[in-house]
């Protein structure tokens, strides 16, 4: 905020800096009355409120923190958020499970954004220590993801742009779901973790990202993310997705070859999907993956659902 100076004749009161000063000191009740209601009428008294130095602890916040036009309020962030690519330049202040308290400390944020895989004990460190923390967990659902996504824009005071992002998605997934209504829904087996082998349930973000592109997900009932590759056997479905990148996708790509009784091997229905990108979303990149993942169930939708 710049210097003002107000004149109520014959005081004056001068604000620089934080500095109060009462010219010609006589009428310092009015003189001050008349000071507040110049601050209460000024256009950046109300964005003081909201957070201005910024630190991300999860890729997919840092995206939202950008989504909602709040970049350069972002002082730092991990070495995994590297979308967009304007993050890259920021102070980095660990990785996603392990942080820098002393450099998080130095950076002098006011806000800490941190995930459920923020280690409890640096989010306790930072507390003690008087920063404010709010944590996001893992979203369950596409309309848990949404909420979150509100209540950050409420966090950084961006509430209205956060709701037309989420009514703008809202409306291009119900889009999606409509057009692979009625048609044959394949059957999908998500593979996250390969050691043991892990898939995802019902109680996950994922879930709905195949139920939504007209798929079903056999692990779906599963009372938890471990299974075995008999149970794949046993469901055979119709495309399997791999989600990991470089060698180890590939190495897991020809193990399920190995298995030639299963559709998705006969069909050559294996897809090695980039873990970014499914695994953690902002509302929009959950529509631009949703849209990939119809093409890859239906591909006979690829112009109906967009390029």
């Amino acid at each position: 905020m710049p210097p003002v100076r107000l004149e109520v004749w014959p005081w004056a009161v001068d604000w620089r800096g934080g500095v109060v000063s009462v010219v010609r000191g006589r009428g310092l009740t009015w003189a001050l009355l008349a000071f507040w209601i110049l601050l209460g009428a000024w256009p950046l008294a109300a964005s003081s409120a909201y957070p201005w130095r910024v630190v991300s602890l999860g890729p997919s916040l840092t995206e939202e923190v950008y989504l909602l036009g709040a970049g350069e309020r972002l002082v730092g962030c991990t070495v995994y958020c590297r979308k967009p690519p304007e993050a890259m330049k920021k102070e980095k202040v660990g990785t996603v499970v392990e942080v820098d308290v002393e450099r998080i400390l130095a950076l002098d944020p006011d806000l800490v954004l941190a995930t459920s895989l923020t280690d409890p004990r640096d989010v306790k460190k930072l507390k003690g220590l008087g920063i404010r923390v709010e944590i996001f967990p893992q979203p369950k659902s596409f309309d848990d993801l949404c909420q979150q996504f509100l209540r950050l824009g409420r966090l950084l005071g961006e509430e209205g742009r956060a709701r037309e992002v989420v009514a703008r998605v809202r409306a291009q997934v119900e889009k999606i779901r409509a057009s692979v209504r009625g048609l044959d829904r394949p059957k999908v087996f998500v593979e996250i973790g390969s050691r043991p082998l892990f898939t995802v349930t019902r109680g996950s973000f994922i879930n709905d990202f195949i139920e939504m592109a007209g798929g079903i997900n056999i692990a779906a009932g599963a009372k938890s993310g471990l299974y075995s590759r008999e149970k794949v056997l046993e469901q055979d479905p119709d495309v399997i997705l791999i989600v990991t990148m470089g060698i180890v996708g590939e190495r897991e790509r020809k193990t399920w070859e190995k298995f030639k009784t299963i559709k998705a091997v006969r069909g050559g229905r294996i897809y090695v999907v980039d873990s970014y990108e499914l695994c953690s979303p902002t509302p929009v990149t959950f529509v631009k993956f949703l849209r990939h993942l119809v093409k890859l169930l239906h591909p006979e939708l690829v112009e109906k659902v967009g390029r």
